[in-house]
């Protein structure tokens, strides 16, 4: 293979690590240079808050080792079959290119995967070298977030805990018999030892009340993964149940979707077509629901059809009109759980409602002002002056909130 220069290998890896969506960069632990010791900062905007719509981060360096791979995943653009253009950058190249990237304002951080080469011990080792020479030989204080490969030794697991912000294995695909029949190098119980060690690992770094010595800290950011959407057949209510069980059993910060992409010189065994983006987004919508606003994964369903979530209104509207016998509530007396359940009302909606609330009786108008748009949340509430009277229960209430959607872009 002829030598590529280093602007035609981060063209090649840079764009090789586009199909993985777990590159999340929040919830780790702040540091930064302030004092004149180290390079780089956890606390700036882009590590955050710079997401793009679907939960992507922008803001950093997001990169493979190599997309050279042993292993043969049907799904892979970078599988050992693939005729594609192959690259590998070295340690000291990551290293360069993470530092030069930051101090030019760049990135706050790296994300970082690797194709296997050799063994999952190799390329574990490879990765955790880069992180650890960012860390102890330059004082790097940025983001780190590690891919781990799950057939590395455990020891190489704990190593990359100590090194980087956030961890993540990806489980692939919603369906075990497809994840063996899609990628037969890869063991799921395998995939779920390792992330079953990075939790042990995360709740063992909490430091207790009466620790006088706090244990070093182990993947602060925690870990979180990523389900091919649309590869193996599953529907969206078993996507979000694999979820629920992930979330509950892994204490994952974050599941990321993404939508199945037709790559060149597939198998036969794959979709000829990929999903619509949609899709991926109304996912993301019913994962909120689930994270942030007291929903079960079987609750979501009951406002799914045949297994698949609405397309043309969202997850949490959708649920509202399949239990319109739970509407309309009360803003002024409803509780906290059941006002998060509104469609039309966020987080802060509602506990700038439950807050104001201790003071005055609220009028529609009052909540019209907390919201982009009262005309939705109408027929779910009633205030001192509304009520909506036979709304809740129109024929046609569908049609009256539903505005129409703008089409979703694709990224790639």
């Amino acid at each position: 293979m002829a030598r590529l220069d280093l602007r035609r290998k981060l063209s090649v890896l840079a764009d090789a690590a586009k199909y993985d969506a777990s590159c999340s960069s929040s919830g780790t632990s702040k540091r930064n240079s302030v004092g004149g010791k180290g390079i780089g900062s956890t606390e700036g905007m882009g590590i955050c808050h710079a997401y793009t719509p679907d939960g992507r981060c922008i803001s950093l360096l997001k990169i493979l080792l190599t997309n050279f791979c042993i292993y043969d995943c049907a799904y892979c653009i970078n599988r050992v079959s693939s005729n594609v253009e192959r690259s590998r950058f070295d340690v000291d190249e990551v290293v360069d290119l993470t530092l030069n990237f930051y101090t030019r304002n760049y990135i706050e951080g790296l994300f970082l995967s690797s194709g296997i080469i050799r063994s999952g011990d190799y390329t574990m080792e490879q990765l955790v070298l880069v992180a650890k020479t960012l860390r102890e030989v330059h004082d790097f204080r940025g983001y780190i977030h590690l891919k781990l490969i799950p057939e590395a030794d455990p020891k190489l697991v704990e190593m990359a805990g100590l090194y980087a912000d956030r961890l993540s294995a990806n489980i692939e695909l919603p369906r075990d018999e497809a994840l063996a029949r899609l990628a037969p190098q890869k063991d799921v119980g395998v995939i779920k030892k390792a992330m079953s060690q990075v939790r042990l690992g995360v709740e063992a770094a909490k430091p207790g009340k009466r620790d006088k010595i706090k244990p070093p800290k182990f993947a602060p950011g925690g870990q979180s993964t990523q389900l091919i959407i649309g590869a193996d057949g599953a529907p969206d209510t078993e996507i979000l149940d694999r979820s629920a069980s992930l979330y509950g059993g892994y204490g994952l910060r974050r599941v990321y979707y993404s939508a199945f992409s037709p790559i060149p010189d597939s198998s036969a065994i794959l979709p000829l077509s990929k999903p619509p983006l949609m899709r991926e987004h109304r996912l993301y919508q019913a994962d909120w629901l689930m994270r942030f606003y007291g929903f079960s994964a079987p609750e979501i369903g009951e406002g799914a059809s045949d297994g698949m979530l609405d397309l043309a209104i969202d997850p949490k509207l959708a649920w509202a009109l399949n239990k319109r016998e739970q509407f309309p509530v009360d803003v002024n007396r409803a509780p906290r759980e059941m006002l998060l359940r509104v469609p039309g009302l966020g987080v802060k909606a509602v506990d700038r409602i439950v807050s104001v609330r201790r003071y005055r009786t609220l009028r529609l108008e009052d909540v019209g002002r907390l919201t982009r748009s009262v005309a939705k949340i109408r027929p779910f509430i009633t205030a001192l002056d509304w009520t909506p009277g036979g709304l809740t229960d129109a024929a046609d209430l569908r049609a009256r909130v539903t505005s129409r959607t703008p089409e979703q872009l694709s990224l790639f």
